[in-house]
């Protein structure tokens, strides 16, 4: 018998499985929403509005070929009925081939990168035209940020079963692997100098994490096996969960240097729903450790969020099923980023300082009142991709 990840959580935690099956229903709700008219383009934000009577209401802002792409991966494990009723009328590799031949205009390596891993994923038949366009983009011997570096990996991963990709492939991983600083599980924001200030260098996001592990698992997975990359993957993930919240939030910033935390907040909704689960589940898949007690402590603080429930004046849900959002993050609102950036060059001149005091003056309660495309594309991807 085939068994979903939904199917493992509802025996592990069957108060989860409601949650997560709450949180489907409102991906596929929303992401209709976020639609721009013609259905051929997604929102870059949708940013919530209350009015005086307490009612919301929604306004879509911007667009994003990357969180078209992303959306595109989650929607695919769908039923094609499911696909067109979130598409626009489209299924996830039709919806795939306009962004294949949007590509010409695409100049952001990670937006081709997406687009070539859903190419692959979808099995559209001009995969090869989206990995020369990713080639095109990715010059070599150039620093790349890290999470587009691991996207390109990704893409190549899936389509290794398809197209000749070795020798990208293989330059891809090394550059990953060769990224992390000194004897670091965690990886840097850049994989290489030139792309950041000195006085930040150090300073990595859960990003830089989550999406590295994703790729050097799938990497693994995809072809005759690669220990090195599933051990980099694992010792990664071994070190986000040990340093996983209390309340099961997955910190923001980190000391790529040393692996510890240079500032948690904000706590992202997508990184608990979303981002953690897929790439922790990816590396279970790959024959690597199950994490699941950390995806699920994480999943949990969506419905049991401490830093609000310590202000109850402050506190309010963060899924608000009628208008199909998840509100985008908990977090300081210290005026242009203070605490991260006292902490980051804190850190960078003394490893071990902490400026507590700016605890006690930047509390975290404020809510961010949006959502954004790509955090239900990558909830999908996590909860209804992947068997067991």
């Amino acid at each position: 018998m085939t068994i979903t990840r939904l199917t493992a959580l509802g025996r592990e935690e069957p108060s989860l499985l409601a949650l997560a099956g709450r949180l489907l229903a409102v991906a596929e709700s929303g992401l209709p929403r976020m639609l721009l008219p013609g259905g051929e383009a997604f929102a870059f934000t949708m940013a919530g509005r209350r009015a005086p009577d307490g009612s919301w209401s929604l306004e879509r802002r911007g667009t994003s070929t990357r969180y078209a792409a992303i959306t595109a991966l989650g929607v695919r494990f769908l039923p094609e009925d499911r696909q067109r009723a979130v598409l626009a009328g489209r299924t996830a590799e039709e919806f795939t081939g306009l962004l294949v031949e949007s590509l010409p205009a695409v100049t952001n390596l990670g937006d081709a990168a997406l687009i070539a891993w859903a190419a692959a994923e979808t099995g559209h038949p001009k995969l090869s035209d989206a990995l020369a366009r990713v080639d095109a983009l990715d010059e070599e011997h150039r620093p790349q940020y890290t999470v587009e570096a691991a996207w390109v990996l990704s893409a190549l991963a899936a389509a290794r079963g398809t197209v000749d990709v070795e020798r990208r492939f293989s330059a891809a991983r090394d550059r990953l692997l060769r990224a992390r600083l000194g004897d670091s599980p965690l990886f840097p924001h850049a994989t290489g100098p030139g792309l950041l200030p000195w006085y930040r260098a150090h300073v990595s996001c859960f990003a830089d994490q989550t999406y590295p592990l994703q790729a050097l698992a799938r990497a693994h997975a995809s072809g005759d096996g690669d220990p090195e990359a599933l051990a980099a993957a694992e010792a990664c993930a071994a070190r986000i969960c040990a340093l996983q919240g209390d309340g099961g939030q997955w910190w923001w910033h980190y000391d790529a240097r040393t692996g510890g935390v240079v500032e948690g907040y904000p706590v992202y909704s997508v990184h608990q729903h979303a981002m953690a689960p897929t790439a922790l589940f990816d590396l279970a898949d790959a024959g690597g450790t199950d994490f699941g007690a950390a995806i699920r402590k994480g999943l949990g603080w969506m419905t049991d969020v401490p830093e609000l429930a310590a202000r109850p004046e402050r506190r309010e849900p963060m899924i608000l099923d009628e208008l199909g959002v998840t509100w985008r993050k908990v977090h300081r609102g210290d005026p242009r980023k203070a605490v991260r950036a006292a902490r980051g060059l804190g850190v960078r001149v003394s490893p071990k300082l902490r400026l507590t005091p700016l605890d006690r003056v930047y509390r975290p309660v404020s809510v961010d009142r949006e959502c954004r495309p790509y955090e239900f594309g990558w909830m999908l991807y996590a909860w209804e991709g992947g068997r067991i």
